[in-house]
């Protein structure tokens, strides 16, 4: 046996055992995995669950359980992902509030050192409803009102700290306006209130508020997203409508706890983007006027750390507390 023969075949257990330890990465996942939905079940962050976690179960080799935990505005939820363990098995689909209820008030977590973000599933606007007997015609002409009557004009939201109040709080910020602040226990009590005309304004979902919009219960004006929307193309951005910079949105995405493997993470944005993407599902979000997303981790992370630094800038620059 020649010299550099026996080099080569004295490297191959080398190479296989590197091989070994590439491969041998322990598979995931080994266990049926819990996606905790901080709240209860039948609504928005609940569907968007079960059809990622239908597609996680039919392709990954395990079931995945969604596993409602409502409670302190979502916050038990959020906490028990959180505290687990960082091997994938425990994940989070949550909203928007994540953040916002962090930037508002100190909680048991912090948003970006307990999280890795995972993916936006899913995204849509705002739609600024007025009461119809209000006499403005835009978001120009609402600013202009506030303006000359600070205080006078008021808005629903549905509870303090939500996206709701905060992104009525931001157009104040950029655009010199007052209104009162006038929360309830939800949307479901604010519509009624500002349909009524006991409350002038509210930021509405487009699709509880298509109705109420069709039957002229209230008057849309504008969307608080940074571009038009589909489902409503002839309503202006609150941008474009004369506070430039302004843009809010609500979403619902997909979290690991902190330190989850890269590989871990990348799988279940691959396969989470394919389940929002499939056509019969993408056609009933568009039908609803909300964007399906499934961007990288690495974006979304950006995303996340922009946005609470926007929100945590608000609520110190308005001195906003709850009480």
């Amino acid at each position: 046996m020649t010299r550099r023969r026996s080099i080569a075949l004295c490297l191959v257990p080398f190479a296989l055992s590197l091989g070994m330890v590439e491969a041998g990465a322990q598979p995931y996942p080994v266990r049926p995995v819990r996606i905790i939905v901080p709240l209860t079940p039948g609504g928005g962050v609940d569907m968007v669950a079960r059809v990622i976690a239908d597609h996680y179960s039919q392709v990954m080799g395990q079931r995945f359980i969604v596993d409602n935990r409502p409670g302190a505005g979502g916050t038990i939820g959020v906490e028990t992902v959180a505290k687990a363990a960082s091997d994938g098995h425990t994940l989070l689909v949550s909203s928007s509030s994540l953040v916002t209820n962090a930037a508002i008030q100190s909680q048991r977590y912090d948003p970006i050192r307990d999280f890795q973000p995972v993916t936006k599933l899913t995204s849509n606007s705002y739609v600024v409803l007025v009461t119809p007997s209000l006499p403005v015609s835009s978001t120009k002409t609402l600013v202009a009102l506030a303006r000359s009557k600070p205080g006078a004009v008021t808005y629903a939201s549905s509870g303090v700290g939500g996206v709701l109040h905060l992104g009525v709080e931001l157009l104040f910020l950029l655009s010199g306006a007052q209104m009162t602040h006038v929360p309830y226990k939800g949307v479901a009590e604010a519509y009624p209130a500002v349909a009524s005309g006991l409350v002038n304004m509210v930021l509405g979902n487009p699709l509880s508020a298509s109705p109420l919009m069709k039957a002229g219960r209230v008057k849309g004006i504008a969307v608080t997203g940074a571009t038009r929307m589909k489902a409503l193309p002839e309503l202006p951005t609150v941008a474009e409508s004369g506070v430039p910079g302004y843009s809010v949105e609500a979403w619902f995405a997909l979290f690991a706890p902190a330190h989850v493997p890269v590989a871990i993470v990348n799988r279940l944005q691959v396969e989470a983007a394919k389940a929002i993407h499939a056509p019969e599902i993408a056609r009933r979000y568009e039908v609803e006027g909300t964007d399906v997303i499934g961007n990288s981790s690495q974006e979304f992370t950006r995303e996340v750390k922009a946005e609470y630094e926007k929100w945590r800038g608000l609520v110190a620059k308005a001195g906003l507390k709850i009480q």
